[in-house]
């Protein structure tokens, strides 16, 4: 895949970007038709990467609050958002204390919320540190050309490689083990994308941990359908956000650069499945962590195949 500026991510910066309306209210337009996914609904990403800036703009000029990154996002989905509809988000002023700073933002559309997150600020102190270790992995480049290959020949991988590496995201998302996401038989393995934003987003932090959210909606549910050799791309399972939670490690992250994403499912019950998810830099730092609770819901035939 080419370095240069992908025209949608481009495009995305620009439309993430939220208006301020006073009185905290910041607003975002309809989604544009070239960054729709094909369905009526907003990728949830978006949603929380502008309420994500809507709760960084409120603390801009706060006094106490200068200089504190958000730490924390806590979001949960309520109703879908419409692509032909503005947002306006809502953000409520919990706390300017002397350590943290707390937001919390209700996004709306037609007077119905359809989605709620809580944010906390906090500005670096000094204090121990431990993390885990960074997988072993191949580098993306490795990924990129395995990927690249299985793309552009008649191999059975081929279809699904064209499927997820495709222009139709504003990011590059390239799996280790591509095989993962065609599986027919349960593995339990952890799944590994190598993540990064299609264009140059400059120096300023918010914007990087924007990208970061936005792109950390990705692979999360996988890490349960490959524990039960489910497939998504043959319609076997209907997954829908529920909530998602991303912490962020380092103030300094750069969403523009490559990042491991490694995600795990340890429970799946009652039409339900929970995931977490490690970020890490190529310098092999912990750069957040998040976690995904979704709705999974079977096909009739993966049903009969995987419940019995």
């Amino acid at each position: 895949m080419s370095q240069a500026p992908h025209p949608k991510a481009l495009a995305l910066l620009s439309h993430l970007a939220v208006q301020g309306e006073g009185g905290d209210v910041w607003t975002a337009a309809a989604t544009p038709e070239a960054l729709r996914t094909g369905r009526a609904r907003i990728y949830g990403g978006q949603v929380v990467a502008q309420a994500l800036l809507a709760a960084e703009a409120s603390t801009v000029g706060a006094g106490v609050s200068d200089g504190r990154p958000a730490a924390s996002f806590h979001c949960r989905f309520l109703r879908p958002g419409a692509v032909d509809q503005p947002i306006a988000f809502r953000v409520a002023r919990d706390l300017d204390g002397r350590s943290f700073t707390h937001r919390r933002v209700v996004a709306e559309q037609g007077g119905k919320p359809i989605l709620t997150a809580s944010v906390m600020f906090h500005a670096p102190e000094p204090g121990v540190a431990h993390q885990p270790e960074m997988p072993a992995t191949i580098s993306p480049e490795e990924a990129l050309a395995t990927v690249a290959a299985e793309r552009a020949g008649t191999g059975p991988l081929a279809r699904i490689a064209s499927l997820i590496v495709s222009d139709s995201r504003a990011f590059d998302m390239i799996p280790v083990d591509l095989a993962q996401w065609d599986l027919a038989e349960p593995r339990p393995a952890p799944v590994h994308v190598w993540l990064r934003f299609g264009a140059p987003i400059g120096d300023d932090p918010a914007r990087h941990r924007a990208a970061l959210a936005y792109m950390s909606d990705v692979s999360l549910m996988q890490a349960s359908d490959v524990r039960h050799g489910l497939n998504w791309w043959r319609g076997e399972v209907n997954t829908a956000s529920l909530d998602h939670m991303v912490w962020f490690h380092e103030p300094d992250v750069r969403a523009d650069q490559w990042l491991l994403y490694t995600t795990m499912s340890d429970r799946a019950a009652h039409g339900r499945l929970l995931a977490r998810g490690e970020i890490y830099d190529r310098a092999g730092r912990l750069v957040a962590t998040t976690t995904q609770e979704a709705l999974s819901r079977l096909s009739e035939d993966a049903a009969a195949r995987v419940l019995g």
